[in-house]
């Protein structure tokens, strides 16, 4: 009798943990089964946020059929609990584990910030500040305190000391961190650039020839120019004749400037203006990206000593005064209705 009671307790044994084997088998399918999802979804992890908590917002989702025999899963296998927080962009035909992983590896959506080349400090903090994917943590600071926290020199301008490159960031990145990257990128490629150098270039220090690239960026976006530019303002400085180059009077007016310049314009001092002072202005004008700095560091040889715009967004280049004469009457004297002097922000 004992022996046949015995028996029977095994056999429904038996049966309970084939029962329980074949639910939990049956569960541990679904977890590779596609998501109930017609189009893609971005689910966001909070900072802070435990396993359990992203469960069971998926468990009201729908997502997930048991907790319970989730939870034993995640016993079984307790390295996929360890979740990072971000934006996760969900595909139709994603299973469940393949969500986790996705958070278990951080493969959080990625976002982009473009720098502008030509663009001024000013313009940037805008451009931040609307950018609603970006925590603004810098509206009540000051151009000296932003540079502070980057850890610039004392008293160094913001203008024209960050990369104009594109920036790769998660939602709720700071704008503090964009501009720390974009200012270590400069830094370091300026440095690479400035370390290469002809010797025998005008330019006393690399800040120097980081106010040469940002006149370039502003005066052209035609690659091919770059260079040719530079070539006829590094042969102005070395003979001693002022560059005379727009857009330094233009960042000089500030707010004055309403898109046009009048002779008086040219002939009203200001630190960047290149009408009235000799060299350099005393800081860049503008964001440069890395073409403008190579310009800048690798004039193109030659004997021009002017340009102007053919209203098309590439210039007329001469050697001579009365050549250039000539193309001001040709260019400038009767302007078609669609000129434009820069295919992109920089004026002549």
């Amino acid at each position: 009798m004992l022996k046949k009671l015995a028996l029977l307790f095994l056999l429904s044994m038996a049966l309970v943990v084939a029962a329980a084997w074949y639910v939990y088998d049956d569960f541990e399918k679904s977890l590779h089964q596609p998501l109930p999802l017609d189009a893609q979804q971005v689910i966001s992890v909070p900072a802070g946020s435990s396993f359990q908590q992203v469960m069971r917002r998926f468990e009201a989702s729908g997502w997930i059929k048991n907790a319970d025999l989730l939870r034993l899963y995640t016993r079984m296998h307790p390295q996929i609990t360890a979740i990072r927080a971000g934006e996760y962009a969900i595909d139709p035909g994603s299973s469940l584990l393949d969500v986790i992983d996705k958070m278990n590896r951080g493969d959080v959506v990625r976002y982009y910030f473009t720098l502008i080349e030509g663009y001024t400090f000013k313009q940037l903090l805008a451009g931040l500040a609307a950018d609603e994917r970006i925590e603004s943590t810098l509206a009540e600071s000051s151009e000296a305190e932003i540079m502070a926290m980057l850890g610039a020199e004392t008293a160094q301008p913001a203008e024209g000391m960050f990369l104009a490159e594109t920036y790769q960031f998660q939602r709720g990145a700071k704008d503090i961190d964009i501009l720390r990257r974009a200012h270590n990128d400069l830094t370091v490629f300026l440095e690479q650039e400035w370390q290469a150098r002809d010797e025998s270039l005008p330019y006393d220090n690399a800040y120097e020839a980081l106010i040469m690239a940002s006149i370039i960026e502003k005066e052209t976006g035609v690659p091919d120019e770059r260079s040719r530019i530079a070539g006829v303002f590094v042969r102005r400085l070395n003979i001693g004749m002022r560059l005379q180059t727009d857009p330094t009077v233009i960042y000089g007016m500030g707010d004055r400037y309403k898109g046009r310049i009048r002779r008086s314009d040219l002939q009203q001092p200001s630190p960047w203006n290149t009408y009235t002072i000799d060299g350099l202005p005393p800081t860049p004008i503008a964001l440069v990206g890395r073409e403008a700095i190579v310009a800048a560091l690798n004039p193109l040889e030659g004997d021009e000593l002017y340009f102007v715009a053919r209203g098309d967004g590439t210039h007329h280049f001469s050697r001579s005064l009365r050549e250039h004469n000539n193309a001001v009457n040709r260019y400038q004297r009767n302007r078609r209705s669609d000129y434009r002097s820069s295919p992109t922000t920089g004026s002549e």
